[in-house]
């Protein structure tokens, strides 16, 4: 990852809406970048440390830790101190006019104006961390009781059968959400919109703060432990802190115009998604035709790498099976370029055997085997 022109300042939180992109800094509110991170601006709202952000539109919200919410209505520009004047806002979330606020002690508000005016929703006690929507249905997570979860805009509320953890991040994605704690439990995950949960144990020991997703491939930032990405819906992960200063706490993630951007205790960090999950264009000539090249070295314990040449935009995708046909990981789909690829692949959670990985791309599709040895 390379930093992203902010320079060494804490980053508690980050949102994107069209183009811009949004980070809230520990003590000098919240800066703007239009240009893909290249450049940073700081916006009006400058002197606050800003826990939370969420986007709607050209609107924006900023939680601060001690004075309450501030609204803007022009990606920015200007800035008001909204009704909503209590303290500790560290969670927000946006759907269509509703806006909502999780708070340290006291619970859950709501707006149904944009933010305009706001009540006290039925989840109103003890604090809420994080905060996701999916239509009507809003889930809730809160210290050490888990998820709450509501299917009526928040107007009334459920606590889910994951009731004992601190939960610092919530994400959705189609019918799977995942949650990710503030302890050594690491993530869960339902697939069914949280009517169960499984407690995904490759990333125990690991606070997570943060989520972000491309593709097949989900992100996670954790608490000293920079980034992990899965490629198997968070069944395996592997830790990719390539380009940080450290070990870091990755307050927030998102994603915009094929980079991925990391807010943490050091700076803004960004790195584009193809380099991130292993893939690397190591050519821009236009192969004159389909290649899936023989993984390098073979057999190999744990990494290996994989070429293949593409030669027209397509969505590829690389898979790897195992010996019975079962899919074990993705290694790759996107919408790629014209070009010459690498990418690879780490088996270190995977047993000795013979392996198999695929490559489909519009219409070419080929099949090459490796061995795993450890």
């Amino acid at each position: 990852m390379d930093t992203a022109g902010i320079g060494r300042m804490t980053e508690r939180s980050i949102a994107v809406s069209g183009n811009n992109i949004f980070t809230g800094t520990f003590d000098a509110g919240v800066y703007l970048s239009t240009d893909n991170g290249s450049s940073w601006s700081q916006t009006s709202l400058n002197s606050h440390f800003i826990y939370s952000l969420a986007v709607n539109g050209s609107n924006v919200y900023a939680g601060t830790y001690t004075d309450g919410l501030y609204i803007s209505t022009n990606n920015g520009s200007t800035w008001t101190l909204s009704t909503l004047v209590i303290p500790y806002i560290v969670s927000l979330a946006a759907s269509g006019n509703n806006i909502f606020a999780g708070v340290y002690y006291d619970g859950l508000y709501m707006s149904a104006n944009n933010g305009l005016t706001w009540t006290h929703s039925a989840l109103n006690t003890g604090d809420v961390y994080s905060i996701a929507i999916s239509g009507a249905t809003v889930y809730a997570g809160t210290y050490q009781h888990g998820v709450y979860i509501s299917t009526d805009n928040g107007s009334t509320w459920n606590q889910s059968s994951l009731n004992n953890q601190i939960i610092q991040t919530l994400f959705i994605n189609g019918n799977n959400i995942f949650a990710g704690t503030y302890s050594s439990a690491g993530i869960y995950l339902s697939t069914d919109n949280g009517t169960s949960w499984n407690h995904q144990t490759s990333l125990l020991n690991r606070s997570i703060y943060s989520f972000a997703m491309s593709g097949s491939n989900i992100f996670a930032g954790s608490d000293g432990y920079g980034v992990y990405v899965s490629s198997d819906n968070g069944t395996n992960w592997t830790q990719r802190n390539e380009g940080l200063v450290g070990m870091e706490r990755v307050y927030g993630l998102c994603i915009l115009n094929n980079y991925i951007f990391a807010a943490t205790d050091y700076s803004e960090y960004r790195r584009g998604i193809n380099d991130f999950i292993g893939i690397k264009q190591i050519s821009q000539l236009v192969p004159g035709h389909f290649t899936l090249s023989q993984n390098y070295p073979n057999p190999f314990n744990p990494s290996t790498k994989i070429r293949f040449d593409i030669p027209k935009q397509g969505l590829t995708k690389i898979t790897v099976f195992d010996i019975l046909g079962r899919e074990v990981t993705t290694l790759a789909n996107e919408v790629l370029n014209a070009g010459k690829y690498e990418v690879d692949f780490n088996a270190s959670a995977y047993s000795s055997g013979l392996y198999f990985y695929r490559i489909t791309s519009g219409d070419y599709t080929e099949v090459k085997k490796m061995i795993l040895v450890k």
